[in-house]
């Protein structure tokens, strides 16, 4: 087994890429939610309404927002919920989980919401705790994404739902070629204007072309024991939810 993987193109120890990876969103987290807004033309506010949509979370449910960063799908969320469910805010980030909290806060979401700084490979929850268990954007930077699926599935309820929002890969060749060129060329220099951080919206180009397809993360989904799993391509499959029951 190779004691490497990839950061974005390149191969780096296994043991390197968490904090690696931790140095990309200490550095972008206090812009963004501006960069998210540019980057996607604020498309990502319904790219996440979808995928809340498709969690079916009802009123008492608890559920696990995993890579939550700041704080967009637990304000979701928390409507759904209500005043006796419960979210917790999860991130391996402190930085993020930081500015989540804070955004929150100060919007008077405090009575069903906590917050964990996890690694999702190992979450510390015990088992069936969660009707939800839901990670945006997130995936794509996990090392061992086949341990944190298998995770998600051990502190899922029976009946429960693993909701995975993630850019994925392009249905057609046009958009691909297009989406490509916006990735590699402009996507970039808008980080290095607003964000000052040319070098992390570079890796996050690339760590989205290292993402499984989605009939791959489909199958990861079912080796971790998900059941009845599907997925639901947006935006010319620029972005994917992908939904798996624990049954």
């Amino acid at each position: 087994m190779s004691d490497t993987t990839h950061f974005g193109f390149k191969q780096v120890p296994k043991e390197d890429k968490v904090n690696l990876v931790r140095g990309v969103f200490d550095s972008v987290a206090g812009q963004y939610d501006i960069m998210n807004d540019l980057m996607s033309f604020g498309i990502h506010r319904v790219w996440k309404r979808i995928a809340v949509q498709l969690s079916n979370v009802r009123k008492g449910d608890r559920v696990l927002d995993l890579a939550g960063g700041t704080g967009d799908l637990t304000t979701l969320f928390e409507k759904r919920v209500g005043a006796e469910g419960q979210i917790v805010l999860a991130d391996i980030n402190s930085e993020m989980l930081r500015t989540g909290r804070d955004r929150l806060i100060d919007r008077g979401l405090v009575g069903n919401i906590r917050y964990a700084q996890v690694n999702a490979e190992c979450l510390p929850f015990e088992d069936n705790t969660f009707d939800c268990v839901c990670i945006a954007f997130g995936l794509r930077n996990v090392t061992d994404k086949d341990a944190a699926l298998r995770s998600m599935y051990r502190v899922l309820k029976p009946g429960g739902r693993v909701i995975v929002l993630e850019f994925s890969h392009p249905t057609d060749k046009l958009t691909e070629k297009v989406y490509d060129f916006y990735s590699f060329n402009l996507l970039p220099k808008i980080g290095k204007i607003v964000a000052k951080d040319e070098d992390s919206y570079r890796y996050l180009a690339e760590s989205i072309r290292m993402h499984p397809k989605q009939d791959e993360l489909k199958k990861m989904m079912e080796d971790a024991g998900l059941e009845r799993c599907e997925y639901f391509n947006m935006t010319q499959g620029i972005v994917a939810v992908h939904r798996g029951y624990k049954i």
